[in-house]
């Protein structure tokens, strides 16, 4: 089936989100192992168990979106979508720290 631009702006644009919310789980996940502590051997099955998990969860995407068929932009789409995903974090990071020393510093002037 041969899509057109605009089809193909639209499916590209999905599996950005893709890529940003398979990232976000992983981020959650890994927030929540510093929350709890974990042995490497937990850490390990909770990394196989994520990663057989997002596969799945994009295959499924890729194969809803462009009816079967793989193509290679959706696959970019993803990775493009997490790593816009963990700019945007470690941007959102900064500032938050950065927020954070300025209200101690106003906290110590007080």
């Amino acid at each position: 089936m041969i899509f057109g631009i605009g089809n193909e702006a639209g499916i590209f644009a999905y599996a950005l989100l893709t890529g940003v919310s398979a990232l976000c789980a992983y981020r959650i996940l890994s927030c929540l192992r510093r929350i709890v502590p974990h042995s490497m051997a937990a850490v390990g099955i909770e990394d196989m168990a994520f990663w057989i998990a997002a596969s799945i969860y994009i295959f499924r995407r890729m194969y809803e979106t462009t009816y079967g068929s793989i193509r290679w932009f959706f696959v970019l789409g993803v990775v493009c979508g997490a790593l816009l995903c963990h700019a945007l974090m470690r941007v959102l990071f900064k500032v938050m720290k950065k927020t954070e020393k300025r209200l101690e510093k106003y906290k110590k002037s007080r």
